[in-house]
């Protein structure tokens, strides 16, 4: 196993397995053909055709409207379980990151559609006299996607409505049980993007990675379920099992791998460096906007959080 296998593992994507979705005449994301046969029944809000898949011209523009039809639409097939672990937690859907929401949809549906979602990681840092560690927690055994693995410190998708800064404070309290000011000291550290297939759907996703570091005496305490325990490593131990291990979730992996690089523990003389670091910023590749780059920006869905 290496560094550029995980990479990898987040680079799985068949063209010709999909079809675009397309709202306003823009495409924002890509529709698995299975998924969209399954959307035929609900031809009052979705049209489904050979090449493509749109809003129907009868569902009226506001987005609060499209919103309700949309999610209306989706619901039958949570019953179904065609979409897994419904939440009642709307992601915006837009024409580029940064753009005004075209509507809302429910988390559990985003990569289904291949929507870009986005969410935070927090890499929470400790250095003393042993050098440097990081606190590594480990998903609990009952959540939907990549039970069981090990995590971040923080991570957590970006709701519509609201701003990277509340969602790092929002789920660093609830992740950790870190208050605002404590939270508030992580510092941006860029952004990890990247396309691929996992069993939820498509995972079109944009990280916004953050540094923090943290007092020796701070022990983090889960508070909502999702994380059953923290460890404390040091940093060679968090490298050994990216490297030679699937032990992390799939996109922690990649956040780790550029703190790596970002701190020089991946060095530019290493055979793949220059593959990984073209790798953790993949999905725009192709260019931003429309379903070939950054497609409809919005929250993590399934995707980039937790």
């Amino acid at each position: 196993m290496s560094f550029l296998d995980r990479v990898r593992a987040c680079a799985v994507f068949n063209p010709a397995a999909y079809r675009p979705f397309r709202v306003d005449g823009v495409d924002v994301g890509f529709v698995a053909h299975d998924f969209a046969a399954a959307l035929e029944p609900a031809a009052a809000v979705f049209r489904v055709e050979p090449d493509v898949v749109s809003l129907a011209p009868e569902v009226p523009a506001d987005p609060d409207a499209r919103t309700a039809a949309v999610n209306a639409a989706l619901r039958p097939l949570a019953e179904r379980g065609l979409l897994r672990g419904w939440r009642d937690e709307d992601y915006a859907v837009a024409a580029a990151p940064g753009a005004p929401a075209l509507f809302r949809m429910e988390r559990a549906a985003v990569p289904k559609f291949g929507i870009v979602a986005a969410g935070i990681h927090v890499n929470g840092i400790v250095r003393n006299g042993d050098g440097v560690q990081m606190w590594i927690g480990r998903r609990a055994l009952d959540k939907a996607n990549s039970p069981g693995k090990l995590d971040q410190l923080v991570g957590g998708g970006q709701p519509a409505g609201d701003s990277v800064l509340d969602t790092l404070l929002k789920e660093s309290a609830e992740e950790a049980d870190m208050n605002a000011d404590l939270a508030g000291r992580a510092r941006p550290a860029g952004a990890v993007t990247y396309r691929t297939e996992r069993e939820e759907g498509l995972r079109r996703d944009i990280l916004y990675v953050f540094d923090l570091e943290l007092p020796a005496d701070f022990v983090p305490r889960n508070t909502d379920g999702e994380i059953s325990e923290f460890y404390l490593w040091p940093i060679e131990q968090v490298i050994e099992t990216v490297r030679e291990t699937d032990e992390f979730k799939f996109n922690c992996s990649l956040v780790l791998i550029d703190f790596f690089i970002r701190h020089g523990y991946i060095s530019p003389d290493e055979p793949d460096y220059l593959d990984l670091v073209h790798g953790l910023r993949s999905l725009f590749a192709g260019g931003a906007g429309g379903a070939g780059g950054a497609g409809g920006a919005g929250g993590a869905g399934g995707a980039g959080g937790r």
